[in-house]
């Protein structure tokens, strides 16, 4: 199974078994580190913000424009590593991906 490090709001840093094929949201809803998901992955909430460690920024697609213009529209939004756990894959090939769950806006 892949993995996924995710730093909670405390600051702390969890390393998890993730499986691949699901939107990042749907992975970390599952946990107890504060990504409500409200929207269900509809991107229209912004509940499921993290930010991206920047080496893997580039490894991700850009975000769509939707996407783009939500996340511009938050007070804790970080231009180079913000992104909607709804909108990211998460497969094989992002293993290892560090996450931080962004301030509950």
């Amino acid at each position: 199974m892949a993995r996924m490090i995710v730093v909670d709001r405390d600051g702390k840093q969890h390393e998890i078994e993730a499986k691949t094929g699901l939107k990042m949201m749907e992975i970390l809803r599952e946990l107890d580190y504060g990504v409500a998901a409200i929207c269900g992955g509809l991107c229209s909430c912004a509940t499921c913000h993290v930010y991206v460690d920047p080496q893997w920024v580039e490894r991700l697609p850009k975000p769509q424009s939707d996407e783009a213009e939500l996340l511009k529209e938050l007070g804790d939004y970080r231009p180079a590593t913000s992104r909607l756990s709804c909108q990211v894959d998460f497969t094989e090939a992002l293993s290892g991906i560090r996450v931080e769950i962004a301030p509950d806006s």
